[in-house]
């Protein structure tokens, strides 16, 4: 999609984003506008694995950072000395992948004398919604499903969020993962199991949805049950009932999904319900959350613009005093 060149005068912020396998920039103007959001995916490498390996991640990260920098540049018809903040995811993630990101970001920072912004991947997720053209204004409740999360946060402000739920186990997007690879449908399984399921009968099998104390999640007791089905047929009967597997699966995640969010909706008095992070683009989830506000397709899987959009609301590291900045890999629930 073509956008609009940097305004004369106009300051942007400059984005990274390197917390699993898409390597990402992007260039958004201070009022929320996205010039340029370039993701390179590294799904194609890690499919032959069947997932994501954190060390052949951060090595792509290596060879793609610069490239990615230089195609958003050139996306927002823009030069460096148009960019005023630098961003960078700092957490949560994969640690080696995360590093190659904030050494980049503090490079170009230091190098240009510019502030820098880390921020927290989950917050970048939520802050998806605060960018034009269609910003979502707060308070609300927002589910956030990926593949390394899966969160119930009470969003009263753009600068961050209360967590009211988490997953035990599984997250939504890893449950959606290995439940593709034991159909045999591949990495990544999100996807697959999504185009699939529509050819299949989302009422063939019952399987479980956890009730666990609270607005928690569980899904490992759900993975558990379609490998018990899945042994119990042969290659044959396997690949007829392969699309009903598919559907009736999708449905209990999406129900565990939907029923926790309203029940979470209505225990803090929300009035507005809003899904972000890779699992919001499923098709079913976003039907049966039909008054929400949904994260743009393409901003539900890990991308920069989210990044620069929360770098909007977090205090920035003056020039030089952000060189002994560490990345994390995990956030405290």
């Amino acid at each position: 999609m073509a956008r609009p060149g940097p305004r004369a005068g106009e300051r942007l912020i400059l984005a990274l984003e390197t917390s699993c396998d898409e390597t990402a920039a992007a260039l958004v103007s201070r009022n929320g506008a996205i010039l340029a959001n370039v993701v390179s995916s590294q799904a194609d490498l890690h499919a032959q694995y069947g997932g994501v390996v954190p060390e052949v991640a951060s090595r792509r990260h290596l060879e793609l950072v610069t490239p990615v920098i230089r195609e958003a540049l050139h996306d927002a018809g823009a030069q460096l000395e148009h960019v005023q903040r630098v961003a960078v995811t700092q957490g949560p993630g994969l640690i080696g992948a995360l590093l190659v990101g904030l050494s980049a970001a503090k490079a170009l920072a230091w190098a240009l004398r510019l502030p820098l912004i880390p921020v927290d991947h989950l917050h970048g997720h939520v802050a998806s919604l605060f960018l034009k053209p269609d910003p979502v204004e707060p308070p609300f409740l927002c589910l956030l499903a990926s593949g390394g999360h899966t969160l119930l946060l009470d969003v009263q402000d753009r600068s961050g969020f209360r967590i009211l739920g988490t997953t035990l186990d599984d997250a939504a997007g890893e449950a959606f993962d290995k439940g593709a690879r034991l159909l045999g449908l591949g990495y990544p399984g999100g996807a697959a199991i999504d185009r699939l399921a529509k050819e299949g009968d989302p009422e063939a099998y019952d399987f479980p949805v956890a009730r666990v104390p609270g607005l928690d999640f569980s899904f490992s007791g759900l993975k558990t049950a379609l490998l018990y089905k899945v042994r119990e047929l042969d290659a044959a009967e396997l690949e007829r009932r392969r699309a009903d597997f598919a559907a009736s699966y999708q449905r209990a995640i999406v129900r565990a999904l939907v029923e926790r969010s309203t029940a979470a909706a209505g225990q803090i008095g929300a009035d507005r319900i809003a899904v972000v992070g890779g699992v919001a683009a499923n098709s079913e989830l976003r039907s049966s959350l039909p008054g929400a506000a949904l994260a743009p397709l393409e901003l539900c899987t890990d991308n920069a613009a989210m990044i620069a959009s929360a770098a909007r609301f977090v205090e920035e590291i003056p020039f030089a005093r952000y060189l002994g900045l560490d990345a994390y890999a995990s956030t405290a629930a």
